[in-house]
């Protein structure tokens, strides 16, 4: 069984064969939650895939936000990427460390601001050392390129859309957290949330759809298995939510590649939505 969108992934073979192609643009996405203590950064100072730059999640967000890493202003996100040497015409692969992640959430940010030409490394940087493949400590010179950014609202939820989803039904809410912080048995890992999930939200922990040996992405077949599983109904469209907007965004390449309706991702997620003490919420499964 093939993926029914096999575009929004590349395999490390590929991208090894065209580092040098000047119309592939490569990304590095990686992302850490405070409590890990690591500097993605300056581990990509120490290495990265040849040619490669750093895509800032919490740096290209909206900073305004008292929230962490929100989308920021097309204007914004135009800006920086530009100044990265990505942009209109080019082939943008991203990666990253966890794996999969971040990536999946630069992914979802260059289609929610309208460029489609982007795929994710599958197996990110993890699998491509296990391979053996070349690093470099080497700065990528930087290369303006003129970029469009076009908002598209059909992948992003604010908090009041989310209100009207568990009101009128016309999509499914999907939370990619672990069972025991869906359920409010486990303590968010940020202080000050309250525990549990939204009113009629199905739960689908990311890495479930990852295959826990390699970082990649589970075959189609056990996929598509994984995904039913869950209850959601693949061809009624889904609004992913997480801990703050990321994992999220691995649900939202699941459903991608299989050929669901391409999935919104509520931005704030739970970090908003268990932040605040206005909005329902429900404990056990």
């Amino acid at each position: 069984m093939d993926y029914a969108r096999p575009d929004a992934l590349v395999s490390t073979e590929w991208l090894a064969a065209r580092l040098n192609a000047p119309d592939v643009r490569i990304v590095d996405g990686s992302f850490y939650l405070p409590a890990q203590k690591r500097n993605p950064k300056a581990e990509f100072a120490e290495q990265h895939i040849p040619g490669a730059v750093f895509f800032d999640i919490d740096e290209i967000a909206d900073t305004d936000s008292p929230l962490p890493h929100m989308l920021p202003s097309p204007e914004k996100f135009s800006s920086r990427v530009r100044k990265l040497g990505l942009g209109d015409g080019s082939k943008i692969v991203i990666y990253d460390t966890t794996p999969m992640t971040g990536a999946c959430r630069v992914w979802w940010m260059f289609r929610a601001m309208g460029y489609k030409d982007v795929s994710i490394l599958n197996g990110g940087l993890l699998k491509w050392l296990a391979e053996g493949r070349p690093v470099t400590d080497d700065p990528t010179p930087p290369r303006d390129r003129h970029f469009t950014a076009r908002l598209d609202n059909t992948l992003v939820r604010s908090i009041d859309d989310v209100r009207g989803l568990i009101e009128s039904k016309r999509e499914q809410i999907v939370d990619a957290r672990a069972a025991g912080r869906f359920r409010g048995e486990t303590p968010e890992p940020r202080a000050g949330l309250r525990g549990g999930h939204m009113p009629g939200a199905f739960n689908l922990p990311y890495n479930e759809l990852l295959d826990p040996d390699t970082g990649t992405v589970l075959p189609a077949d056990k996929l598509v298995a994984r995904i039913a599983a869950s209850g959601i109904d693949p061809a009624k469209k889904v609004t992913a939510s997480c801990g703050s907007g990321v994992t999220a965004c691995v649900i939202g390449l699941a459903l991608y590649l299989t050929g669901s309706p391409e999935a919104a991702i509520y931005d704030g997620s739970w970090t908003e939505w268990g932040g605040r003490a206005d909005t329902p919420i429900v404990t056990g499964a």
